[in-house]
């Protein structure tokens, strides 16, 4: 079977869906090398659907038009070998040339997304094939980074060397990759598949928030393995995953995630797209509703959840961490590196594979909050990586809110952003962290949980920054100030997954960006004067008053106040 076909009777299929069949999406591959590379980005505008089947090989017409592309490289787990990080540097720096030199980043870098993937940009389409053929050299891939299919799997960035890890998921997380990736029967779903898979107890994987998540559980016997959580999304329509009550043991996660794709593909949404993704599914079935269709999909039988494992949601993993003990005895850390808002160059991308083979396993991990991460670095070795150029401007040791900030690409690339983020969302950390950290407790926030205050900063409603779950939420707006338009955030604040799961409640609307800064100072000064001992943010927002909130973001004299004791 190469497509799933829709189960819904007499329902008319949208105009993407229509250009799936036509022609499937896997095939544009052929068509980028063989033909557009020699002809041009207009020989692709010719094609009715053909700009909607580029995203199947990871790629984006960016918002300046014309021969200028964003390509998406798919990295299963965040887990990259130094090789392959020195090979993506070597591209970047190379191929990812603007017109001319961005003011803060130049015209050389690339951004680590929220699914543990790297973004590059300026791309001409014929520089593509090219491209491709140097990533499949070292085994990387850029299928399916985005389109109707399995996006990139996340999983725990430091998964099998966390020492405090339920178990490692990182093989479960390949596997579950692998199959779909470029498997033709699962690749036209009704919209995009977001899966995670992990093995930690801090949440970092986010797995209330994907479509399905597999997080880790123990039967009552002690084995080991996942609950299953399904349709959790943000965006319009935010949604936390439902608990249906499944426990998967790791041999069975990739026939559970088959299974759910196959069920998403044949009952799922295909009429109109603003309700196709899988959480309005589980939402129509209903929790119960949904493990019954999946019990008659599934090739094993379907066991009642386990004991949840997770802890928290705070887990970043940025620092110097112990790893768990090694076979040889010898102590080995693994140093997570604070990459502010996901942007680095291409040179010192390369460099950090470098400082991997020198000082560490080889091995570099992607992180959900747009950090990196250098496994398996000696004690013997760790001054000298501490001491790396590379790290004085990716440290380990960031302040709160450098620590804490995401931010997607805004109008410098999307066309769908109403508003500049990435600039703005690395200002406000940066003034945020030289006139807050120590009152929050020294340089790096140290009796805050994980020293971080999360921010995240999307630039239209779509949410590929996760704004929701963040202690302040920006979403990008216009306001009219005096006789114009100018660029504005909504303002959310209190999300968090984990224990304390909860959505950001959008307590300030049409906010002009010249007003953020302030606004924000005062919000910090509040809460470092009224916050309990180790108390977040998110955590404190939910004990005052929304209203208060927002007469705080304002400069209002009625500001203070309105929290709980």
């Amino acid at each position: 079977m190469e497509f799933l076909r829709p189960f819904r009777h007499g329902t008319e299929l949208n105009q993407n869906e229509l250009w799936k069949l036509a022609r499937h999406p896997l095939d544009v591959a052929d068509a980028v090398r063989d033909v557009y590379a020699a002809r041009g980005h207009e020989a692709i505008e010719k094609v009715p659907g053909e700009v909607e089947r580029l995203k199947w090989v990871g790629l984006y017409p960016q918002r300046q038009g014309g021969d200028a592309f964003m390509m998406r490289v798919k990295v299963p787990g965040g887990v990259l070998g130094a090789d392959q990080v020195v090979r993506l540097g070597e591209i970047v720096d190379e191929y990812a040339r603007g017109p001319e030199p961005h003011p803060v980043w130049g015209d050389r870098y690339c951004d680590i997304t929220t699914r543990q993937t790297l973004q590059l940009h300026w791309l001409t389409i014929g520089d593509v094939p090219e491209i491709w053929r140097r990533l499949d050299e070292v085994g990387l891939t850029t299928i399916q980074a985005c389109g109707d299919s399995a996006r990139n799997v996340t999983c725990c960035p430091v998964a099998g060397v966390d020492a405090d890890e339920a178990f490692d998921a990182s093989p479960v997380a390949a596997a579950v990759s692998a199959y779909f990736t470029g498997n033709r029967e699962y690749a036209n779903l009704p919209r995009k598949f977001k899966i995670s898979v992990t093995g930690c107890v801090d949440d970092c994987a986010r797995a209330e928030i994907n479509d399905i998540g597999l997080w880790p559980a123990r039967l009552a016997d002690g084995t080991l393995g996942f609950n299953l959580l399904v349709g959790g999304g943000l965006s319009d329509g935010a949604r936390m995953a439902s608990d249906v009550d499944v426990f998967v043991a790791r041999d069975e996660a990739v026939e559970c995630t088959r299974a759910i794709a196959q069920l998403f593909g044949e009952l799922g949404n295909r009429e109109n797209r603003g309700v196709s993704r899988m959480r309005y599914l589980v939402q129509e079935l209903g929790p119960d509703g949904f493990r019954d269709e999946l019990a008659a999909r599934a090739a094993f039988a379907l066991r009642p959840a386990g004991e949840t494992l997770t802890r928290r949601h705070r887990g970043d993993h940025v620092g110097v961490h112990r790893q768990r003990a090694s076979h040889d005895g010898e102590v080995r850390h693994y140093v997570g590196c604070s990459v502010t808002v996901g942007r680095m160059s291409g040179a010192d991308l390369a460099e950090v594979g470098r400082l991997a083979t020198r000082h560490g396993d080889g091995t570099v991990r992607l992180t959900t909050d747009q950090n990196l991460v250098i496994t398996g670095v000696r004690a013997r070795d760790l001054d000298d990586l501490l001491a790396s150029d590379v790290l004085t401007r990716h440290s380990p040791y960031p302040g709160p809110f450098a620590r804490g900030t995401v931010a997607c690409t805004g109008t410098e690339f999307c066309r769908f952003a109403i508003v500049e983020t990435k600039l703005r969302a690395a200002a406000w950390a940066r003034e945020l962290d030289e006139r807050f950290a120590g009152a929050l407790g020294g340089a790096a926030g140290a009796d805050l949980p994980d020293a971080a205050v999360r921010m995240h900063f999307s630039g239209c409603s779509a949410s590929c920054a996760q704004p929701q779950v963040a202690d302040v939420a920006f979403r990008g707006d216009t306001a009219h100030v005096g006789d114009g338009i100018v660029e504005a955030v909504d303002i959310g604040l209190g999300g968090s997954l984990g224990l304390d799961a909860g959505f950001a409640q959008w307590v300030a609307g049409a906010v002009p960006v010249a007003d953020v800064p302030d606004a924000l100072v005062r919000l910090v000064t509040r809460y470092a004067g009224e916050r309990r001992p180790g108390e977040p943010l998110h955590g404190f927002v939910r004990r005052a008053d929304p209203a208060s909130l927002a007469a705080t973001l304002a400069g209002a004299a009625s500001a203070g106040g309105g929290a709980t004791p």
